[in-house]
């Protein structure tokens, strides 16, 4: 039987992701054969394919809550592109999304965010993304506008941001949060 080429396992692997929506990692073995996974093991493996919101039920791509968002941005002074981008990355525009952690709607907002920010239903897309908005205001004032800051403070929290030195902190999470994050606010604006 014949090997299959890279380029076949690279479109498998897309194929694959975005059906079941999830991460593709890859890894090569000392005699050339790629091997596939959404959940590596072992060490070696690489992120080949990175899916925002793996694990999250299949979403209707119209669900994007433009009047929300219209609304936070323009009272909170963030930009709906940023918005857009946080939601995407956080949610993938899915306003029942739960993290493991417990961070929930469509800017995943941890329960004591959503107090500090008037939040009562973190599952309304309107006091989610207001309080989301209110939320990263409050960090580009404290954090000088530095969006990379800003962006780790909202993933790791604001304490681990100081506790490290005003750097993204050194967690894996944060350090591909921030990226992720940044290249679709600009691929956006």
């Amino acid at each position: 039987m014949n090997k299959p080429s890279t380029a076949s396992l690279m479109i498998a692997a897309l194929l694959l992701s975005a059906m079941a929506r999830a991460d593709v990692y890859v890894r090569e073995d000392t005699g050339g054969t790629l091997h596939l996974t959404d959940a590596p093991q072992e060490t070696g493996f690489e992120l080949l394919i990175d899916v925002p919101d793996a694990g999250l039920p299949p979403l209707t791509p119209s669900v994007i809550y433009p009047d929300s968002i219209a609304r936070a941005a323009r009272a909170s002074g963030v930009d709906p592109h940023l918005l857009h981008a946080v939601i995407s990355v956080e949610s993938g525009h899915n306003p029942r999304a739960v993290s493991p952690k417990g961070a929930a709607g469509l800017m995943q907002l941890m329960p004591d965010t959503a107090r500090r920010y008037g939040v009562a239903d973190r599952f309304d897309p309107d006091q989610n993304v207001m309080g989301g908005a209110l939320y990263l205001r409050d960090l580009m004032l404290r954090f000088d506008n530095r969006l990379e800051l800003v962006l780790a403070a909202y993933n790791a929290g604001e304490g681990a941001v100081e506790r490290h030195g005003r750097v993204i902190p050194p967690y894996a999470e944060t350090r591909r949060y921030v990226p992720r994050v940044i290249e679709r606010y600009r691929r956006r604006m």
